[in-house]
């Protein structure tokens, strides 16, 4: 899939293990999202939410930055975000509604992730994680992902660390 300009790229996101669709597509954000996003932001990470100044912003550093939207007869039912800065590309974002998860689009949106810096020319992806977030983390080191250090109490409030994890995607070619 291409995360071009236009906005009209399109695929179809995989049920668990099956290959078949399940009737949502990935497509490229798009500025009309945004208050949809901010919403979505607010009820899964509270105080570490992105506002919609802050989904404007990012989506303004385009062509460096790209980010997509899962959609599927209900709405937005995720999102990732990416930033491809050479050698190491960084996810930015990456979501599930409440509504929506268990039903891999978690895993869908990183092999996007994943994909597309490797296109990039990425050598690694790196992210960071709230120490407490187990599904994020189980999803990750599933993926390959190795946790490189801590940063303490980045998270506030409420004193949380961050793992910063990394994966090596030459290994994936």
């Amino acid at each position: 899939m291409s995360a071009g300009g236009d906005g009209r790229a399109e695929q179809s996101l995989p049920s668990p293990g099956s290959g078949a669709s399940v009737g949502a597509v990935l497509r490229v954000m798009r500025w009309q999202d945004i208050p949809v996003l901010a919403g979505m932001e607010a009820e899964l990470f509270h105080h570490d939410a992105w506002s919609e100044n802050t989904w404007w912003s990012e989506l303004a550093g385009r062509p460096r930055r790209t980010y997509v939207v899962g959609e599927d007869e209900e709405g937005i039912c995720g999102y990732a975000g990416l930033d491809l800065g050479g050698e190491v590309a960084d996810v930015m974002t990456v979501a599930v509604a409440p509504r929506a998860q268990g039903r891999g689009y978690g895993r869908m949106l990183l092999d996007w992730l994943m994909s597309t810096a490797r296109h990039a020319g990425a050598r690694y992806l790196m992210l960071e994680v709230r120490a407490d977030n187990d599904a994020a983390i189980g999803l990750y080191e599933t993926a390959g992902f190795m946790r490189l250090s801590v940063r303490r109490r980045y998270y506030q409030p409420g004193d949380v660390d961050a793992y910063i994890m990394r994966k090596e995607l030459c290994d994936d070619v």
